[in-house]
């Protein structure tokens, strides 16, 4: 066969095929007038496709966002007949409610409900509100080794701070490419930038507010062996936002489990927490004032 011959064929084959296919569709009624079947593609989302939550509290005050992890088909950790979703459920609305009382911040929580959101939805929220604050909740669970216990603070950073923080974030960040949408791509393309420009005064700030809950909670909550942890998690990639993801425990580990579903538990948890944000919230109107911003 000459190179000419040739080259007709590998243009002439996928045309023919093409229009073979066309003919059997019409032919069915698949395409054409009167065709009875319409192909739809779905879109990926926008970012203004999520409603905006209630934000509640005083007009004045700085905007706290809260995010009880998981939802909807996504219940995260479960063991002893508990499941994370509505674990930490209970925990943010505990922290919200402690927030408002005290007066400390407004307050939203990304979702309400059995809901599931993306990990981009959940930080896109709090950009959308202009938050000062992002603070997403969790628990997890050890399996079968149960004498594993106690909570953990993540903040984000490109290299995980141990094998077990660089399995944790793999784990949360594959929630998304469950819920049927994979952004690992897009992710690589900006990663970069978002860590080594704006972002990098935004982790330490984030870092500063992990220290503040670890100091504030002593006298209140169990802390892992290994509380201050970072890994490259998704929910945590606002580029304008502190946010730290609080690990809240293993239900795995009956005490644990039953602390975090006790009213206890949680007063505790809101206590500690509120603290926190207290002195955090205070120190950045204070360097604010100081460096003159509006």
């Amino acid at each position: 066969m000459n190179r000419t011959l040739h080259l007709l064929t590998l243009v002439a084959l996928p045309v023919a095929l093409i229009g073979a296919l066309v003919l059997l569709a019409r032919g069915a009624g698949v395409i054409g007038p009167g065709a009875g079947y319409v192909m739809r593609v779905d879109l990926p989302r926008g970012e203004d496709a999520i409603d905006l939550p209630q934000v509640t509290g005083g007009e004045d005050l700085p905007l706290v966002v809260i995010d009880p992890g998981h939802g909807g088909h996504d219940p995260g950790a479960s063991a002893r007949g508990y499941v994370e979703k509505r674990l930490v459920m209970g925990l943010a609305e505990a922290l919200r409610d402690e927030l408002e009382q005290q007066g400390i911040a407004r307050v939203a929580l990304t979702r309400e409900d059995d809901t599931y959101l993306l990990h981009n939805e959940r930080y896109r929220i709090a950009q959308r509100l202009g938050a000062d604050l992002f603070l997403s909740i969790h628990a997890d669970s050890a399996g079968t080794a149960d004498e594993v216990t106690g909570a953990s603070i993540y903040t984000l950073s490109k290299e995980a701070s141990s094998r077990a923080a660089a399995l944790f974030a793999a784990k949360e960040n594959a929630s998304d490419i469950i819920g049927g949408v994979d952004l690992s791509r897009e992710d690589k393309v900006v990663s970069d930038i978002l860590v080594d420009l704006s972002q990098r005064r935004t982790q330490e700030r984030s870092v500063r507010f992990a220290e503040l809950i670890e100091r504030e909670g002593q006298d209140y909550l169990q802390f892992h062996p290994q509380a201050r942890r970072s890994a490259w998690l998704a929910v945590l990639r606002a580029p304008d936002i502190p946010s730290v993801l609080f690990e809240s425990g293993f239900i795995s580990n009956e005490t644990d489990a039953q602390r975090l579903a006790s009213d206890e538990g949680r007063e505790a948890f809101a206590e500690a927490m509120s603290k926190a944000i207290a002195v955090y919230l205070l120190r950045e109107t204070t360097n604010r004032d100081d460096r003159g911003d509006s």
